[in-house]
């Protein structure tokens, strides 16, 4: 850091399992690509290529590339994988896969409608070869989904081979783990944690209340994804309470 403040929390160092960043790219430029690593790749765990945008992105090669170099891990959007499966052609997903060299993949069903039996079956195939992040959590927001469903879901997706389980919010954070408000699911998020292990689930949030009300539930080093290139230096600054929505928080721990 550029001078030395007291009592600031400490934060994981990359590569890291815990206070993992993701960042949503939802079609930067290489330019944009460029300058997220310049300026704040430091705190990028890994980027997501939103939904199936790696089907229509420009010089794709290159920008996988620049994220390489950067050693920034890089994954398809699940939408992407949803879109070979129900067209089936799960095989070719694969092959995808292997030709950009990808070493994580994302496993959801919020698109479509997946036997959750079968989904696990693709998550134990797909670990073979690269690390898993499966999603649960529906994009329908007329689609609740209990408490239990959630926790039996990622109970047995950790069990069939994923690293990490992502609670489904999409890019606006109006889904799945909040009300269309943006609200978060209290009583869901907590039922949740009696059974899942915190360092197990990448919490989708990518507004700045919803990000600062997971970091003073779980901590400084709580997952969060679906974050914004341009809010990734200000998450940063929320996880060590350097903002004003957590700066007596952590003073007072």
């Amino acid at each position: 850091m550029n001078y030395v403040l007291k009592n600031i929390p400490v934060r994981t160092e990359k590569p890291r399992t815990t206070g993992f960043t993701m960042a949503m790219d939802k079609g930067l430029s290489l330019r944009e690509v460029s300058d997220l690593i310049e300026t704040a790749g430091d705190f990028v765990d890994i980027v997501k290529l939103g939904w199936a945008t790696s089907y229509v992105t420009k010089q794709l090669d290159e920008k996988l590339r620049l994220y390489k170099q950067a050693n920034i891990p890089v994954y398809f959007g699940g939408t992407l994988f949803e879109a070979f499966v129900i067209r089936d052609q799960f095989d070719d997903y694969r092959k995808v896969l292997e030709k950009y060299e990808l070493s994580f993949a994302e496993v959801s069903d919020g698109s479509i409608v997946l036997d959750h039996k079968k989904k696990c079956e693709y998550i134990k195939t797909l670990a073979q070869d690269v690390t898993v992040l499966s999603e649960v959590g529906s994009k329908d927001a007329a689609k609740i989904i209990p408490p239990y469903k959630w926790i039996e879901q990622m109970r047995k997706e950790l069990d069939a081979g994923a690293w990490k389980v992502i609670g489904e919010a999409r890019e606006g954070g109006n889904v799945g783990l909040f009300r269309d408000s943006g609200e978060v699911r209290q009583g869901l998020v907590e039922e949740i944690l009696t059974q899942i292990p915190e360092d197990k689930i990448i919490w989708e949030a990518p507004q700045k209340a919803q990000q600062v009300w997971f970091i003073k539930l779980i901590g400084s080093n709580v997952n969060l994804g679906n974050i914004a290139p341009n809010e990734i230096i200000p998450l940063e600054t929320i996880r060590l309470g350097l903002r004003g929505d957590t700066f007596d928080h952590f003073l007072e721990k």
